[in-house]
């Protein structure tokens, strides 16, 4: 009789799946979850990982649930770099493979290592280092990575969107190793989420929408985005409650008010004891990223400090009535920037070329977001008033008072975009996101053809709604509820957090047998 054992442990070994996570700081705890979960439905058992935050390492490391074969910590390979020696043969290799189509791109989008932040608050921002320094901070992490491919050789790669030298690294790297990416991301539909192969747009959504429009529009899904379209017309909500003005700190008497209320005062003292307390026996006090507690207390005293005098005699009335285009600030410094539009970090600069594109008679009103009222400084509003035909709007209002009303958005990847396409207003970005990929948007990377760009949008035919109810019924399609943020952020209960993963982890699986 044939012994069919050798043959059997062969196609074994074949259909074996290899999936390295980025488990980016607190995020590592929703990835191990994630690899649990599929460990247990999907039979997939090799798991390998980047990890950022050395606690977030430690757990990993003694965690018996699941087996990793390679754990990579961010903080480890950085405290190389000062031993590296610049090997420009290998990063000329690195920058054919995966430059884009330099390696810049990569250092650009680390703020931590660019401009000393995260461990520092904005508007703090020094470069501390040569670019000798920069080239072998790059160079150890990609030669770690490589090694960590040629050895795990995974077949999916799974994360949020990088933010940093070393996740862009990995992802890309991971890429030129075969693997297949996937990204998990907010859908711009409350509490949704939608996976892609792709971190600058949605790629699942987007093929749908483009190749399947009449069986969409024709779907359940299509009649939820009929119904979804109206009721947002009707009464809109924003994607991210917390950051509106209504919860936000976007008045100078919203923003001292712990100096009417001893109880919040008597909590912020006992945590700022505590951090300082937990600072002496933190494993992370070393590491380069590390936020070391008298640095925040310090930047806490300094934006108070800063915000004793207010802005409210900087705004302008709000006047609908008169043509305007509408700028909205974008929240920095983070990967809707530095990552997804590196070229546009300036915003002062770009709101002036805006505002010099826009025809006789246009006034390009500005507004800043609510979650960075309390760190801009009052100079930056300054700045961008002296730009001629720019007014600068108080931030309690609500961009749904304004973006609706306006004859143009202008945004770089702000999601004031995502809703001015549904309610039909023309739109001009300058990133990379999903909504780009509406007949609504133009894309504008090359500020000498803003002028006509501008002209073109606000002279284009009628709006094309069934466009938008196509990308919506995809996005419903594609998309699952979850709320990642509080499982990610605020949820302790392992087994609620298991549960709450669940919908990610069947995606993903549907998402590797594609």
């Amino acid at each position: 009789m044939p012994n069919f054992s050798y043959l059997w442990s062969a196609l074994a070994t074949v259909f074996i799946m290899k999936c390295s996570f980025l488990l980016q700081r607190q995020f590592a705890y929703i990835g191990h979850y994630l690899a649990k979960e599929l460990q247990a439905t999907e039979g997939i058992t090799s798991f390998s990982g980047y990890v950022y935050l050395r606690s977030s390492y430690q757990f990993l490391k003694t965690q018996k649930d699941v087996s990793y074969s390679t754990l990579l910590l961010d903080q480890d390979i950085h405290n190389e770099w000062q031993n590296e020696k610049i090997d420009l043969a290998y990063l000329a290799d690195l920058e054919k493979r995966i430059g884009q189509p330099n390696l810049w791109p990569y250092l650009i989008s680390d703020r931590v290592i660019m401009q000393e932040q995260l461990q520092r608050e904005y508007p703090h921002d020094r470069l501390r280092y040569s670019h000798d320094d920069l080239l072998k901070m790059l160079q150890v992490r990609a030669k770690a990575i490589d090694a960590m491919m040629a050895k795990e050789r995974p077949d999916v790669v799974f994360g949020i969107p990088p933010g940093g030298l070393g996740s862009m690294l990995f992802y890309h790297i991971a890429k030129s190793y075969g693997a297949r990416t996937f990204y998990v991301a907010p859908s711009n539909l409350q509490n949704r989420y939608v996976l892609s192969e792709d971190y600058t747009t949605f790629s699942f959504v987007d093929a749908d929408a483009r190749n399947n429009a009449d069986v969409l529009l024709t779907s359940e899904d299509g009649a939820w985005a009929r119904e979804f379209l109206k009721n947002f017309r009707e009464k809109p909500l924003p994607n991210f409650e917390k950051t509106t003005p209504t919860h936000q700190p976007v008045t100078r008497k919203q923003q001292f008010g712990f100096l009417t209320r001893p109880a919040r005062a008597a909590r912020a003292l006992v945590e700022i004891s505590r951090a300082i307390g937990n600072h002496f026996v933190s494993q992370d006090r070393h590491d380069y990223d590390y936020i070391h507690p008298f640095w925040q207390n310090v930047d806490l005293v300094k934006r108070k400090l800063r915000n004793l005098r207010g802005n409210d005699d900087l705004y302008d009335s709000f006047d609908p009535a008169v043509p305007f285009a509408f700028f909205p600030l974008h929240y920095e410094p983070e990967l809707s920037l530095l990552v997804l539009a590196p070229q546009f970090t300036d915003q002062i600069h770009l709101i002036g070329q805006i505002a010099r594109a826009l025809p006789v008679g246009m006034s390009l009103y500005v507004k800043e977001h609510p979650a960075m009222v309390q760190y801009r400084p009052r100079s930056y509003y300054e700045r961008l008033k002296k730009i001629p035909n720019v007014k600068l709007l108080s931030p309690t209002l609500s961009g749904f008072a304004v973006g609706p009303r306006a004859k143009l958005v202008a945004t770089i990847t702000g999601t004031v975009g995502w809703e001015a396409c549904l309610f039909g207003v023309p739109v001009i970005s300058f990133g990379h996101q999903n909504f780009n990929a509406l007949s609504n948007v133009t894309h504008c990377s090359d500020l000498e053809v803003l002028p006509r760009l501008v002209k073109e949008r606000l002279n284009a035919s009628a709006y094309n709604e069934t466009d938008v109810l196509v990308y919506l019924a995809a996005l419903h399609k594609h998309s699952f509820d979850i709320d990642l943020k509080q499982l990610w952020e605020e949820e302790r209960d392992q087994e609620k957090r298991r549960q709450g993963i669940a919908p990610l982890a069947r995606a993903l699986a549907r998402a590797i047998k594609s």
